[in-house]
């Protein structure tokens, strides 16, 4: 058995099915169970629709209209779609009665959009001669907390996810089950969201629960690169990346599985790949807990712009002990994140998200150190092993000397898979191609 995922881009409209149906199609002998998220710009077309019923207006035209479109396209019923929209128009109904917009009703609303893709879906693989099964997230077991809008999953699904699947596995259901990513219901039947990476965690924690070979999400790149490739042209696949170091390029900035979502496979060891669904015959990237055999020291280079710099700076806190605890106790009084740190005895250097309001949280630090916010700054992380940290370091800032760019802060600590480093935004595209070329080019040997 494996798990297949597939974001709204995939599924956006005719063609897109069409052409996911021919990935399944590729996989059939394996047993797979289809993961989807809603169609294109769907989700965001919903919430569009629940702010004007707010206002009174209730209008589903563009939803309808894409729905419509491709199952006549597809030529497939329209039944239980439509079905499902008359059930929508009654939700935006009461939403505009009311002039309300709890975040229970958000979810609920929300929902509609994985509901229709998978209905979609199944229908047209029905058609092709593979015969599915569409699944609500609650019908194969994902239970969840109550709490909307950014629900946790119970561990109730260790339990309830093989119960609705066995017979899929066994062979005595033999429909491939087409399930909506991002929803679940809570123990009082109500529908929720899971937040950030909702789909993949729906799609990784079916593929843990079920013991499934791998879980593969299908994105539109040949797995995880070396880079980002709008930034680097000569960007390249990683073969092969640790949970720890996927975790690591999510956070800064990567487009690849949020860090929650790949918590129950990292608890099962089931691998997580990510593929390319243009290009079926890239192997892609693999995730695992631990590398198979000897890897370069460099992995890849992300970079998260548009963060904050606050230097913090005490002389009269020299030798003092609680200095660093009294600082973190005012970032956690204001609820503000920290992402990359860098301390001395009197000093701390730290990123926080700019969007931030950080007027109460630098009053008062402001009554212990001096304070120096930095705005428009960007954070580039190389993740790699550190264990090689010295000639990583030295063949990356020696490339950086030569183009003239001076990082403002480096932090190497606690993770051992990454070293980050602190930017101008207007220098970050240039750090990230300086050292791709260190690690990666023709004189490049840091990376092997």
């Amino acid at each position: 058995m494996i798990v297949m995922k597939f974001g709204g881009s995939s599924v956006a409209d005719a063609e897109r099915i069409r052409h996911v149906a021919s990935i399944i199609k590729t996989y059939a002998d394996k047993k797979p169970v289809v993961v989807l998220s809603a169609m294109g710009d769907t989700t965001d077309h919903l919430l569009e629709a629940a702010d004007l019923a707010v206002t009174g207006k209730v209008d589903i035209s563009r939803i309808e209209k894409l729905h419509k479109d491709t199952a006549e396209a597809l030529e497939i019923p329209f039944t239980d779609a439509a079905a499902l929209l008359g059930e929508l128009k009654m939700v935006l109904t009461g939403i505009s009665m009311l002039r309300e917009l709890t975040k229970r009703t958000r979810d609920y609303l929300v929902s509609f959009g994985e509901r229709l893709s998978v209905r979609m879906a199944a229908a047209y693989l029905n058609t092709i001669g593979l015969p599915a099964r569409f699944y609500d997230a609650w019908d194969v077991g994902i239970v969840s907390d109550s709490n909307f809008m950014a629900a946790e999953l119970l561990d109730d699904v260790w339990q309830t996810i093989p119960a609705a699947l066995n017979g899929y596995r066994n062979g005595s259901v033999s429909e491939i089950p087409v399930v909506t990513g991002f929803i679940a219901k809570d123990p009082s039947g109500y529908i929720t969201t899971l937040g950030r990476g909702g789909s993949d965690l729906t799609a990784t924690v079916i593929g843990a629960a079920m013991a499934a070979e791998e879980v593969q999400t299908w994105k539109d790149v040949d797995g995880i690169l070396t880079a980002d490739p709008r930034v680097v042209s000569d960007a390249h696949p990683v073969p092969e990346v640790t949970y720890e170091e996927a975790a690591e390029l999510a956070y800064f900035g990567a487009q690849v599985l949020h860090p929650r979502s790949m918590m129950p496979c990292r608890k099962s060891g089931t691998p997580v790949r990510v593929k390319n669904s243009y290009n079926m015959t890239s192997p892609g990237s693999i995730i695992v807990e631990n590398h198979a055999g000897p890897v370069a020291a460099v992995r890849a280079i992300t970079a998260v712009k548009h963060v904050t710099l606050i230097d913090i700076v005490s002389t009269r806190m020299l030798g003092a002990s609680g200095f660093l605890a009294h600082i973190f106790n005012q970032f956690l009084k204001w609820n503000i994140s920290i992402d990359v740190i860098a301390t001395s005895e009197v000093s701390v250097s730290l990123t926080v998200n700019t969007k931030a309001d950080l007027s109460g949280l630098l009053a008062d630090v402001q009554k212990v150190a001096a304070t120096e916010c930095k705005t428009g700054k960007a954070i580039v992380t190389v993740i790699c092993d550190t264990a090689r940290a010295s000639s990583i370091i030295a063949d990356g800032f020696a490339a950086l000397a030569r183009e003239r760019i001076n990082v403002q802060m480096i932090s190497k600590g606690a993770s051992k898979v990454n070293i980050s480093m602190i930017c101008d935004d207007s220098e970050a595209d240039t750090v990230v191609r300086t050292l791709h070329a260190a690690y990666f080019g023709k004189n490049g040997d840091t990376a092997k």
